[in-house]
């Protein structure tokens, strides 16, 4: 798989999680399942893109060693997903402090799900690199 597509689907089943914890803190924080809807589907957009940038700066990073690569970009995502959340949350709701307090709900929420994220494709794409791996070698000899 090209690392450009592998980058694309790993966007979205990302996003596909990250949006359901929003949207279910969400409702809980305000009590209205239609703010938890707006903050979510408004967050479908601006994490997309901001994910898929934030995955394109990570994969020109020389490997560091995994488990330290995975808490920083877990760190690094979770800073710039709180910020984005905290404003949507307050422009949706027009309260900063309901903003503010479902960007600080989910910090820990989020980071759990996303290094659980990073380790499901880790070692994905460890799997098919050694396949692909054993299939050259096998082609080789």
């Amino acid at each position: 798989m090209k690392l450009e597509h592998r980058h694309i689907l790993k966007t979205l089943s990302w996003r596909v999680l990250g949006t359901s914890d929003t949207f279910f803190l969400s409702w809980l924080l305000t009590g209205n399942p239609l703010s938890g809807m707006k903050i979510g589907v408004t967050e479908v957009f601006s994490k997309m893109i901001l994910y898929y940038m934030h995955e394109r700066v990570w994969s020109k990073r020389i490997r560091d060693r995994v488990v330290h690569r995975r808490l920083f970009k877990t760190l690094s995502w979770r800073l710039i997903g709180t910020v984005d959340t905290i404003l949507i949350g307050w422009i949706v709701t027009s309260d900063p402090l309901t903003g503010l307090k479902i960007g600080m709900t989910e910090v820990i929420t989020k980071m759990i799900l996303y290094y659980l994220h990073e380790w499901v494709w880790e070692r994905s794409f460890t799997v098919q690199f050694h396949k692909q791996q054993k299939l050259l070698s096998n082609k080789m000899n």
